[in-house]
This record gives C-alpha cells, sequence and structure tokens, in this order.
C-alpha cells in the first residue's frame, strides 16, 4: 500500500528509486582500553587530523563551486588547534584515545550549536571530522555512500559536506534526510549539483533499505512503495523536463523572467553560461576571503572579479559585498565575539568595523567593470534602515559604481521598503535570511525548518510588500534566496510582481521549463491564492490549482 511521509523541500526535482542508507559512524566508548604510551597516543591523534584535513582539502581541489567552498572550511575545522588541544588534555587524563576525539567534538559542537544560525551548521560539519577521525584511529571505514550500479535515493540521518560533494548524480538521484533544513550544506550541494533533495523528514526512518519510492525535492514529500500508475506518471514528468525550452525565461504567453545564477567562483560562473543563466543575480565575493589571514588587496581583488566578468561577458553581474561575520568569520577583520553572530555584525555592519575593506572591495569592483565593459550592479548585504541604504549608496557612487542596490533580508527592511527605494536602483531579496528573521527560527534548526518553507503565507506578504514599496520609485526587485529554484514557487514569485529570479545553475533548467508553462495571469492567480491561504500546505495546493497542476 502506497503512502506518504512529509518533510521539507530543499533542492527541487522527482526523483524515483530505491532507498539506500548511509554507512553508519564508527562508535567509541570510555571503557575502551587507553593506550599505554600518552605521548604515542597523542602522535597518533595528530596524525589522524592532518589526514583526514589533508583528504578534505584533496577533495576540495577536485571539487568546484560551492563543495570546493564548503570542503575547505571543513579542512579548517579539522585542523583547529583549540579542538586538538582537548584531545590532548582527554589522552593526558587517561581516556582512550579514539573516545577523547568523540569528546572534544561533542563539546566544541555543543558549542556551535548554541550559538544558533548559521555557526549551527559547523557543529554538522565538525561531528563530520570527529566521525572520520575516529575511523582513522580504528582502522575502520568512515561513514560513506553504499555502492550500487542501479540509481538510488540516498537517505541518512544528516549528510555532511564531504559526503554530498563527492555525489555522482548520476547513481544518486535524490536525497532524503531526517535532520537538516533547507539551507543547510546538504541543501546548497545537491541543488549545485542539480539532485532533487527533501530534508526533515523525521519519518524517513521507517522506509526500510531498497524500498522503492518517489522523492518530490519541490513539495517536500516521499511517497513509500508507490505502484505502477505513479511510477509512469514520474517517468513521463522527467521525459517532459528533458525536452524543456532553452532561451530566456519567459511565461507562456510571452512574459520575459530573466534567469540569472547564483556563483561564487570562476568554475560557477562557468557552468552558468554552460547552463543558459541570463547573468548573475548574486555573485558571493566572500569566498574570495574566506582562506586569507590578511585583507586581499584591491589589485588581487580586481583579478579575481575580472576573471568572473570575463566568463560572463556581455550578461549582467549583480555582485554583493562582503558577507561576512556570522558564519564566515574572517581573522583580519578583528570582530567582536558575539553571543548571537546572526543578528550581530555582519554584511554591512562590516563597515563599522573596517570601513577600508568595502571602499577597497567597492575600488576593485569598479575596476574590474571597467575593464571588461561587463554591466555590473552592486549591492549590500543585512541593510535594515534608510541611514544604512544612503550610506551605502553614497559609496558606492563616490567609487563610480552606476547601479546600486540593497539585499532585503531583514522585515524591517521590508517594511521600509518604499523609503529604503529612494536610496537606491534595486532590490535583490534573499529569502533565506528573511524567512530567518521573519518567523524568528534559526535557519539551521532542523526542528524548525517548516518555518522556512516557501509556501508560509507570510513570506509570499513580505515580498508583495517589498514590491509595493519599490514601485513608487521604479526599483526593480529580484529574488535570490533558495526560493527562487523550486520551479512552482518561482511562479509565485513572478505573480506576486518579482521581476528576475537568480538560483543554482542547475536549477535553472527546471525554473524556465516551469514558467513557459504557465501565463502571467495564472502566476498572478497562484499568488493571491498563496496570500489568502492560511497554512503553507494550503498554499502549495492553491497555487498548483491555479497553476493547473496536480496537488
Amino acid at each position: 500500500m502506497t503512502h506518504e511521509v512529509r518533510g521539507v523541500a530543499a533542492a527541487p526535482g522527482v526523483a524515483l528509486g530505491p532507498v539506500k542508507w548511509l554507512a553508519s559512524a564508527p562508535v567509541t566508548s570510555p571503557d575502551d582500553a587507553p593506550g599505554s604510551d600518552v605521548n604515542a597516543e597523542i602522535s597518533r591523534a595528530e596524525t589522524a587530523f592532518e589526514t583526514v584535513a589533508a583528504r578534505y582539502s584533496a577533495q576540495a581541489l577536485d571539487a568546484k563551486g560551492p563543495a570546493a567552498d564548503i570542503l575547505f572550511m571543513t579542512s579548517a575545522l579539522a585542523a583547529d588547534p583549540a579542538l586538538l588541544d582537548q584531545v590532548r588534555a582527554g589522552i593526558r587524563a587517561g581516556r582512550p584515545t579514539a573516545h577523547s576525539v568523540t569528546e572534544a567534538v561533542a563539546h566544541f559542537a555543543e558549542q556551535l550549536a548554541a550559538l544558533g544560525g548559521m555557526m549551527a551548521e559547523r557543529a554538522s560539519d565538525l561531528r563530520d571530522v570527529g566521525q572520520r577521525v575516529v575511523a582513522e584511529l580504528l582502522g575502520v571505514d568512515p561513514p560513506g555512500i553504499p555502492h550500487s550500479t542501479v540509481p538510488f535515493v540516498l537517505a541518512a540521518q544528516d549528510l555532511a559536506p564531504a559526503d554530498t560533494a563527492t555525489l555522482n548524480p548520476e547513481i544518486v538521484v535524490g536525497l532524503l534526510t531526517v535532520a537538516g533544513g533547507p539551507t543547510s550544506h546538504t541543501a546548497i550541494l545537491a541543488k549545485a549539483l542539480g539532485i532533487p533533495a527533501v530534508v526533515a523528514c523525521p519519518g524517513a526512518v521507517a522506509i526500510a533499505e531498497d524500498t522503492e519510492v518517489v522523492l518530490d525535492g519541490t513539495g517536500g514529500t516521499v511517497e513509500i512503495a508507490p505502484d505502477a500508475e505513479r511510477r509512469a506518471e514520474v517517468e513521463a514528468l522527467r521525459a517532459r523536463r528533458a525536452d524543456a525550452p532553452t532561451g530566456p525565461g519567459r511565461t507562456a504567453d510571452g512574459h520575459p523572467v530573466p534567469l540569472l545564477a547564483n556563483v561564487g567562483s570562476a568554475a560557477d560562473a562557468r557552468l552558468a553560461v554552460e547552463l543558459g543563466a541570463e547573468g548573475v543575480g548574486l555573485f558571493r565575493t566572500e569566498f574570495l576571503f574566506l582562506d586569507r589571514k590578511s585583507s586581499p588587496t584591491v589589485d588581487e581583488q580586481t583579478a579575481q572579479y575580472t576573471e568572473i566578468f570575463r566568463i560572463m561577458g556581455e550578461r549582467p553581474v549583480t555582485v554583493r559585498t562582503l558577507d561576512a561575520g556570522s558564519d564566515k568569520p574572517l581573522p583580519f577583520l578583528n570582530l567582536p565575539e558575539e553571543e548571537n553572530p546572526a543578528l550581530g555584525v555582519r554584511g554591512l555592519r562590516l563597515s563599522s568595523v573596517d570601513e577600508g575593506a568595502l571602499l577597497d572591495q567597492l575600488t576593485a569592483i569598479e575596476t574590474a567593470a571597467k575593464a571588461t565593459g561587463t554591466p555590473v550592479k552592486v549591492m549590500a548585504p543585512m541593510v535594515a534602515t534608510v541611514e544604512e541604504a544612503n550610506y551605502f549608496a553614497t559609496r558606492a557612487r563616490e567609487a563610480g559604481i552606476d547601479t546600486r542596490g540593497v539585499m532585503v533580508e531583514i522585515p524591517a527592511a521590508a517594511i521600509r521598503a518604499g523609503q529604503l527605494g529612494a536610496e537606491v536602483d534595486f532590490f535583490s531579496i534573499g529569502t533565506n535570511d528573511l524567512s530567518q528573521y521573519l518567523f524568528g527560527a534559526d535557519r539551521m534548526s532542523s526542528s524548525l525548518a517548516a518555518l522556512h518553507n516557501p509556501w508560509q503565507p507570510a513570506l509570499a506578504a513580505t515580498i508583495a510588500l517589498v514590491v509595493d514599496g519599490a514601485s513608487a520609485h521604479g526599483v526593480t526587485v529580484g529574488v535570490c534566496g533558495e526560493s527562487a529554484s523550486n520551479p512552482e514557487f518561482a511562479c509565485v514569485l513572478v505573480g506576486l510582481g518579482v521581476e528576475t529570479l537568480s538560483m543554482a545553475p542547475r536549477s535553472l533548467a527546471g525554473v524556465r521549463a516551469a514558467l513557459a508553462e504557465v501565463t502571467l495571469e495564472q502566476c498572478k492567480a497562484a499568488a493571491a491564492a498563496v496570500m489568502a491561504a492560511r497554512t503553507a500546505e494550503d498554499a502549495l495546493v492553491a497555487a498548483r490549482s491555479a497553476l493547473g497542476r496536480a496537488s
């Protein structure tokens, strides 16, 4: 008998295949026998950490885009001196070597989780580091992807970057996790790889190995043991998407919707061009800074921006200025320690600590834009007030930048969009952080993942506020958050009046195909239905009805 379990949509698309569970992690015990030579055991632990860090780095060098960035950050966790000091102390206290690692990792993971926000995501990554170090010490295989010659849906309690980044989308056709959230590293990497994903699905634990499922990464559902008719429907859907239209994004009645890509590196930019992006809606510049112990010079920044601008050619590029802080600390900025970094000094607020970093970046962006002729717009993240918008617009204008904008990620900015619009030329709505602050829900908390469902009616209502406020000044509005990559919600965004959509490059085809099947009036009807809905589930059903799709 077919039945369904529900989670949270994390990466769009539909997958059909048997479930295979990730291999379990090695377990340690305080009752294990400690080593007889303390110094030798400490040396053994240090070697294990070095080996694991080197493996992450090697994977990062082979990876591209977000996968490489996340793996490099995880490699740094494996080399953290405070973590090693805690392990050494445990060994000196007479505890078993492998269990000392388990205890040290648990201690620091608990601290990261308590910080909330993006730092909580690092806790999951740190646990993966610990499991791999323990496996190295015990001489066993680390948690890993099951071997299969048949395409399958990979299920796990949660997935670490080292697992997700190495997936082969031809074999792993879907991802299902019990924990996690829609903006976790699993979700980001799944989108980058074009693999449908459902996260925060407690009911997944009841799915037995090799059970066939239909995983809907757009609606957040998993159908268990589908019948022949349902399997045929999924195969037909996949065939239609294989024949999806190419070219500029537009609705069935010709309303243009430029489809842009989110990028953070030259490799991302090349993939965006290859997959038909009409430009870049979010260039995440912080990834150029993350592995630095000192601030990059204007010349160094100019060279990296120039490379990416040249790849994009005449396609427009929207650059986000440095969005460090929170989960992306930069040693050279000397940021204060904060109890809740997600609500602290990050984004544009960094200029209060080091205005020179912002001014250098603006100079480098404008220099690279002039050298390449690429149409470049620049926006600031974490803007909350008119004063902040005016400050950024003034500094950008002084640097010679013609088109200036702000990210709308804070409810205060959405409420005052009409006033902020007088200061800038465009808004870009970052729905990941906007949801976090709108619902007061840590975006990395799997128990709160339902509040990050884009179908929550309050999110659509807030986006409508931004569009309405922007219209008074002729300010354009785009969305570059993860919600833009959801093909059905993308239609709702268009119906709300959003003009451009930016997403992971591999999500472009699905959104392009969805828009091509509906008219602008259907999009507007779907948007109105979502705004009128009581719950997220009601909103999804109503939108699908307005778009002429089955629930």
